[in-house]
C-alpha cells in the first residue's frame, strides 16, 4: 500500500488559490470559475501520492527538493502550475505559490 503524503498549502498559494478564482469569476463567470476551481483542486490532491506524482518536475535550478505540477492533466485544461516542495522527515509536500504557466519562476521561490 501506498502511504499518502500530507499537502499544505502556505499562506502565498492559499491566497493565489483565492485570487485565481476571483480573477476567474470576474473575466469568464461563476461556472467557468466553479470548473477551474475543481481542476486546482484535483491537481493539489494528486500530490498526496509523493513528490515523484506523474507530471511532477524536480526543479533543482529552484532550489532542493523543490517541483512543479502542471495542473492541466486528465483532459482538464488550465494556465497554472503548483510550485512545491517536498519534506520527506513528515512526509508533507509544502505548496508554495501556484503560479501562471508564463510566470518567471525564480522571482517566487521563498527562502529555505
Amino acid at each position: 500500500m501506498m502511504s499518502c503524503w500530507r499537502v499544505r498549502l502556505s499562506e502565498p498559494a492559499e491566497s493565489e488559490f483565492f485570487a485565481i478564482l476571483r480573477w476567474m469569476t470576474e473575466h469568464f463567470g461563476k461556472q467557468q470559475a466553479r470548473v477551474y476551481d475543481s481542476t486546482l483542486l484535483a491537481a493539489l490532491k494528486v500530490l498526496i501520492e509523493g513528490p515523484g506524482v506523474l507530471g511532477s518536475i524536480a526543479r533543482s535550478e529552484l532550489g532542493p527538493k523543490i517541483s512543479t505540477l502542471h495542473i492541466a492533466r486528465n483532459r482538464r485544461k488550465g494556465r497554472h502550475f503548483i510550485l512545491h516542495r517536498a519534506h520527506e522527515v513528515d512526509q508533507q509536500i509544502e505548496v508554495l505559490p501556484i503560479l501562471h504557466d508564463s510566470t518567471d519562476l525564480a522571482r517566487h521561490i521563498p527562502p529555505s
